[in-house]
């Protein structure tokens, strides 16, 4: 009994000093990736070449918070890409938990929005556990500095997850503003609403 107590006690010890994995913060540098585009090409953000930084939103084909964002996503990506600020969907989801999120509903998904940006398929998920966002959608503002990409904004697109016409404050693009004008971002972080995020053997 005393044996199987002091297991216990060193197995919960354990568990204890695991890290935890909160993804990446304001102010971190992000490591650059390649994954899959719904086209079929690998992308990464280093082919992003006149980028000056960039909006990645983790968003999802299931989630009815991701599609109420749809359009306000098409016409971020239209204001600020040309500015210099691309949008960058990565899907977080496993198509082994849903499988409705796999490659070939993310091509249908994509070709019925008429999505204009990359639209990325994780499967490994080791570039969603890196971020660890914990909604769709879920997004980080990341800007080109002489320190690499830094993340200058996590959280939601706008304060206003149902109505984006009623929407007060458009939190990504202020942030983006800001840093185009040289300027600390006011926000860097608000709650992100949505649907849960659904790793694979978590």
């Amino acid at each position: 009994m005393k044996k199987l107590m002091l297991m216990l006690l060193v197995g919960l010890a354990t568990i204890a000093a695991s890290p935890v994995n909160n993804g990446y913060q304001v102010g971190d540098t992000v490591t650059d990736f390649e994954l899959k585009n719904v086209d079929g090409k690998m992308i990464s953000l280093a082919d992003f070449k006149a980028a000056k930084g960039f909006i990645i939103i983790f968003d999802c084909n299931t989630c009815p918070m991701s599609r109420a964002y749809s359009t306000r996503i098409i016409a971020l990506n239209k204001k600020v890409a040309s500015q210099g600020f691309p949008v960058v969907l990565i899907n977080p989801n496993s198509a082994e938990m849903v499988p409705a999120e796999s490659f070939d509903e993310m091509k249908s998904h994509a070709k019925e929005h008429g999505y204009d940006f990359p639209y990325l398929y994780d499967e490994s998920q080791d570039v969603v556990r890196k971020f660890n966002p914990t909604n769709t959608p879920h997004t980080f503002v990341l800007h080109k500095t002489s320190n690499g990409l830094q993340v200058a904004y996590i959280g939601a697109i706008d304060n206003n997850s149902r109505d984006g016409a009623k929407a007060e404050r458009h939190f990504v693009e202020e942030a983006v503003n800001e840093l185009l004008a040289g300027k600390p971002v006011t926000v860097t972080k608000t709650r992100a609403i949505g649907c849960s995020v659904k790793l694979k053997n978590s």
